[in-house]
Order: C-alpha cells, then structure tokens, then sequence
C-alpha cells in the first residue's frame, strides 16, 4: 500500500454533481431517527483526513487493467461483515496472513503478479432482506451492520445511530495502519510466508498439495541460489475495498484530488455495487459513476447481458481499463448456463471489464441443524465453472471474490477437514454470512492455482 504525498481537499458545493444521487431511489438505507444529528455527524466526518489517497486509487486501477487482459490476477478476501468488537491487531494480522499464504500459492500458479485486496477496513455495512426482524412477537429494526446499528436484539441497540459512522471511520483507520504496518514491515516477506505455507502442510489431510508446495520451495531456493533480490519482495501492495452501501458514509469521505481536480470516494481503494442496488436509475449507480475509483458491481443470477451493457454506459462509458470490474455471483448449479450469455454481450461490446467470480453468495444454504452455510464443494465448483466459461469463451477471469476469516471458525462445511453440521456448531461466529475459515481458505488457493495452472 503506497502512500502518497497528492492532497485530496474537501469537497464543498462547487461539486452538484456529487449530490444528484439524493433525488434518486436509495435501498437499503437506514431510516435515521434524526435528521439534524446525522447532518452534524456527516459535516464532522467532511473535515476528516481521507483514508486512502487517490494515487494509490490510480495504482490500483492500472493493475485491475493487467488483470483484465490476463497479465495478473485480482485476490480479493476478508469478512462477510466486519464489527468494530473484532478489529484485534491479532485479527487483522491473521486475515492479513491468510491472503498472503493465499497469494503465494496463486502466484505459483499463474506465474503473474497477484494483486492483494482485503474486505477489510471499512466492510461494515450489509444489505438485508427485510427492514425488521420479529422475534418472540418482539419486531425491531434489523441489523444492517455496526457502522448502522448492533447485533443485540434490544430496542436500544437496533436504533440506527449516526455516530456510528465515526466509529467506524476511526476503526477503518486504525485497520488500514496495521495494514500499512503488516505489509511493509516484513511481515509479508515471500520467504517467510512460504515457511507459513509449509506449516499447513504438517496436516495428513493436506498431503495432496504437498507436491504444490514443494515446488514453490524449489523455486525459492533457486531464485536465492540465483542472487534474486529478495529486499524487493520483503513488502507487499495491499489494497483496501467494502461494498459502498450506506452513502451517507460514501459521500462525506469523498474528495476532491488536487492534482487533477477529479472526485474520489477516499474510504477505500476499491468500492463495488451490490446486487440489491445496481439499479440504472438508483442513487448507488449515479453515485459511482462520479468517483474516479476503480469500481465493482456485483451480478447475480437475474442479472442480463443488457443490464452489463447499461451498467457498462453508466460507470465506464468511453472503456477505461481496469475502471469497473463485473463481480459474477451465479451460484455453482448455475454457472456455467448464465455466464456465457453476459461475457458473450460485454466482449461483443468491445470495452474492457475485469471478471472476477465471488462464489460464495450463489450458494447458501441452510443445514439440517438450521445454521446459514454453505459447501466447501460447491464454493470450489462455481470457481471451476467460473474458469470454464471463460476457457471456453476465449476470454479472461481475472479473479477472485471471497468471504474469508484467519481464524478456525467452523462455518461453511467440508473440505479436507471434512467440517459436518455437527461441526458448525463449535465455533460458529459470524453475525453474518458464514466464511472459510483460515485452512480451507488455503485449501482453495491450491485448488484455484491448478486452475490457473491449466489455463
């Protein structure tokens, strides 16, 4: 993560653009009990420094371009949805860790450069399915993430609270300077990490990619052998991304770029438009479109190759490459029957998009014990369709989109730890949506870099 020295500056009313979305259908928004206290809270949270600068935006943006040609490959992991109680220095340390092991086994594989991104430092908001949620007869607003309201189910905390929105700024804050701390201190030396890797392997249920992983050994030794400059690869780019929901946070953390008087929402590197709210005529879409950030929209298994190509009209009209990135979610029985009709319409339209497979939404399901999971063998399957569309299209997928945590919760079931729905019960943590936990995450990395391997 590089830090610039561009100077982003506030944005005042010069900018009317900026504000257009407001005269727009907004979902999935909280209904603030008090106008006047969310004013004052969005003027506080305008006169706070940016998170992230908008070179580091423009880095990003170029690296998203290789990746839409095949010249790299987007990983992007971290939690469903972060709360404010679990942002730990060992926390963000461990996911932090578990994206890098990640990305050595993938960089192996497709012998490209791996661009690192975590759902991290500002993944606080979520979109749901119903605005309450009634419980013993009790109905209370429903818990839209800690950056909104909390989990506990009383009328107190349910109520959205705007100085939540501060609390999470200073969070995503102190997040993105461990991140800083992490990746540029050491922590991610190639060496090191691949010794992290091989710790893994110590577990008789790895053994399979063991023949993997000593081959990234062997290249290791050779490129020591060889004289490589391994001061070079002691530190590592790592970007920041969260789904850009709630614009009431979006909009006082944008800001006007100094060195080119363009508009970047400076929350995070990379925002993207969630399923529930890539309407044309909505307020998320018009928002985007006036940023300069490199931008996702994710589709689900509704979505058209005409709805693409609107999209495409909206946020990227003249092509930029590496501006919008298509985050496909169809779900692993659907795949390979609803991807080919939207990669089809886009790589007839000309304009460059980076596809990337987020494969664990498509498939949740419910277990016979009533937990919200999902398949370790279904995740892995929409992957591999993911990868045979495109084989099979002559284009390129550019990466990947999951939900994932360092620690060894029990949440989504099987893989080689062969995790039952007795399982899930041990340690079973998110308030949310259910993630790999640290080995299957690794587990995944060595099956995803086969893949590649064959592409």
């Amino acid at each position: 993560m590089h830090t610039q020295a561009d100077g982003p500056v506030d944005v005042g009313s010069a900018t009317p653009e900026l504000d257009r979305w407001r005269s727009l259908p907004a979902l999935q928004q909280p209904a603030w009990p008090d106008p006047d206290e969310l004013a004052a809270v969005t003027a506080e949270l305008s006169a706070q420094p940016p998170l992230v600068f908008a070179g580091e935006a423009d880095n990003l943006r170029e690296r998203l371009a290789a990746a839409s040609r095949g010249e790299a490959f987007l990983l992007q992991g971290g939690d469903c949805a972060e709360s404010f109680a679990d942002l730990t220095a060992d926390n963000i340390r461990d996911k932090i860790k578990t994206i890098l092991q990640m990305a050595v086994v993938l960089t192996y594989g497709a012998s490209m450069p791996i661009i690192k991104m975590g759902r991290m430092a500002g993944q606080f908001a979520k979109p749901r399915s119903s605005d309450v949620e009634t419980r013993d007869g009790v109905t209370l607003p429903a818990y839209r993430g800690d950056i909104i309201n909390s989990f506990e189910f009383t009328a107190e905390a349910r109520r959205p609270d705007p100085q939540r929105l501060l609390a999470a700024y200073r969070a995503s804050a102190s997040s993105l300077n461990l991140i800083r701390a992490f990746t540029q201190g050491g922590f991610a030396d190639l060496r090191r990490v691949h010794e992290w890797n091989r710790g893994f392997l110590d577990n008789p249920a790895y053994a399979a990619y063991d023949a993997f992983a000593s081959e990234i050994d062997r290249a290791i030794k050779f490129m020591q052998a060889a004289g490589a400059d391994f001061e070079a690869l002691r530190t590592v780019d790592f970007y920041s991304s969260h789904e850009g929901l709630l614009l009431d946070y979006e909009r006082p953390l944008t800001r006007i770029d100094s060195r080119t008087g363009l508009p970047y929402d400076c929350s995070a590197h990379f925002l993207w438009i969630g399923e529930r709210t890539r309407q044309l005529d909505g307020a998320h879409v018009e928002f985007f479109s006036q940023v300069r950030n490199p931008l996702g929209v994710k589709l689900g298994p509704t979505a058209t190759g005409d709805d693409a190509l609107r999209l495409m009209d909206r946020l990227n009209p003249e092509g930029e490459p590496g501006r919008l990135t298509f985050i496909t979610r169809m779900g692993a029985g659907k795949v390979r029957d609803l991807l080919p009709p939207l990669v089809e319409a886009v790589t007839a339209d000309g304009r460059p998009v980076t596809w990337v497979c987020d494969p664990m939404h498509g498939n949740g399901i419910t277990s016979a014990n009533g937990y919200k999971t999902r398949r370790f063998s279904d995740v892995i399957d929409e992957v591999r369709g993911f990868f045979e569309v495109h084989q099979g299209l002559g284009t390129v997928p550019g990466g990947l989109h999951v939900e994932l945590t360092g620690d060894d919760v029990t949440e989504v079931l099987g893989g080689s730890e062969e995790i039952d729905d007795s399982a899930l019960t041990r340690r079973y943590t998110t308030l949310v949506d259910p993630r790999l936990n640290h080995q299957q995450s690794l587990e995944m990395a060595f099956l995803v870099a086969e893949m590649l391997r064959e592409r």
